[in-house]
């Protein structure tokens, strides 16, 4: 069995109590479940998986495939993605109905992606979603993930949250996806449990809130903040949203939720604001903590404030922002369908995506040509007539040489 940290032990006991820490052990000896999430644009469905209750487009797989030699997860047909942090999905469709319909939105801490793509498919279609990473290598991988997505109005930043507040620009919904100490991934990444520590959960805690800090800045009145953590403790949690009641004009709104999910609420003693925590072993997923927190002012529809970032910029490539200063990052590649496309076999699409240079069919046209794989476009190529150049990004081509003889398929068409 996984060893964990002792003091991680003694305090979380406390806080779960022990039959819910007893199920939290049982989980490390169990499968960690294997769920994705669909695109909506691709008009592809799940094959041999039981649909995520909590999100639209979710399913778990009954095993893991190898997703790195599937080209419809390279063609942006599904995105990889832990359960539990699709709940996600659940708040935005109960926010839209009932609380607000945001124009301008931000994931503040966006990298590797997973819940600005799904930010982006929940939200409406004529809003403007900015995904936001200060780490330039973690943006990189958020810049392809969103681009593999493909969906207009959502665009990629590499700023740090002060940027954001020293910008003025200003959002209807911002998502604080905080960094934190992870205890929710020990049974996912053992790597994780070696870097635990009571000292970094300390300095997470304060981290946290100087984000939290910047983030209100920049959020209209009767804004909505959705917080979410991976990790367990309440310093991370409820002692951050409580302080977050103390400090501003804020207030938690409740989302509806089944008995069924077996989702946690609050663990604070004497904090009884709606909260939603997911424990391994007692809901299928991965360890996750949100909380939805509306500021000031009660209108469903906060108009914009001055310096709100316009719907349609048009920065240039690794420019600035007009008058924001805020760095945006922009991609090479489009995967949206044009005039010419040849279909690809499945070796010649694992081919394509290792950037090998492919041979058409004799009669295709001279020029840029865009490659699919079961009519998803996978990205582009030079036709030059004896060959034809790859243009797929170097720095998103597959590096393994195994490959099947055979597609086993994940997704179908419907």
């Amino acid at each position: 069995m996984t060893e964990l940290p002792v003091a991680f032990k003694e305090y979380t006991r406390q806080l779960m109590g022990d039959e819910r820490f007893e199920q939290y052990l049982h989980s490390f000896e169990e499968e960690a479940p294997v769920s994705i999430r669909l695109n909506p644009q691709r008009n592809l469905s799940v094959v041999d998986g039981e649909s995520v209750p909590w999100c639209r487009d979710g399913y778990y797989l009954k095993s893991r495939p190898n997703f790195t030699m599937d080209p419809l997860f390279h063609a942006g047909c599904y995105y990889v993605q832990e359960a539990s942090s699709m709940f996600l999905d659940e708040i935005l469709r109960q926010l839209l109905t009932s609380y607000i319909v945001p124009h301008t939105s931000l994931d503040l801490c966006a990298a590797p992606g997973g819940k600005s793509t799904l930010l982006r498919s929940a939200l409406p279609e004529d809003g403007v979603l900015y995904s936001n990473e200060p780490i330039r290598n973690r943006a990189n991988i958020l810049l392809e993930n969103v681009t593999k997505w493909g969906y207009n109005n959502h665009f990629v930043t590499n700023n740090y949250p002060r940027d954001y507040r020293s910008s003025k620009a200003h959002f209807d919904l911002i998502l604080c996806d905080v960094p934190c100490s992870g205890e929710g991934m020990f049974r996912k990444d053992e790597a994780t449990i070696r870097e635990w520590s009571q000292q970094n959960v300390e300095k997470c805690w304060q981290l946290q809130r100087e984000i939290v800090s910047d983030a209100w800045e920049c959020l209209n009145e009767g804004g909505v903040m959705i917080y979410s953590t991976c990790t367990f403790n309440t310093k991370e949690n409820e002692e951050n949203i409580r302080w977050i009641l103390d400090t501003y004009d804020a207030e938690v709104l409740k989302i509806d939720t089944k008995p069924e999910w077996n989702i946690t609420g609050s663990l604070l003693e004497g904090f009884n604001a709606p909260v939603y925590r997911f424990i391994p072993g007692i809901t299928r997923g991965e360890g996750m903590f949100m909380c939805v927190i509306r500021k000031g002012g009660l209108s469903p529809n906060p108009s914009p404030k001055r310096g709100s970032l316009s719907p349609n910029p048009s920065p240039k490539r690794e420019g600035r922002f007009k008058r924001t200063g805020l760095r945006m990052m922009t991609s090479d590649i489009s995967l949206q369908p044009s005039a010419i496309k040849v279909e690809l076999d499945y070796k010649s699409a694992i081919a394509y995506l290792r950037r090998e240079a492919l041979v058409l069919p004799a009669d295709t046209p001279r020029g840029i040509v865009d490659v699919t794989f079961m009519g998803q476009v996978l990205g582009q190529v030079k036709n030059i007539g004896s060959r034809a150049n790859n243009l797929y990004p170097k720095e998103w081509k597959i590096k393994t040489t195994y490959i099947t003889d055979n597609y086993e398929a994940i997704l179908r068409h419907t």
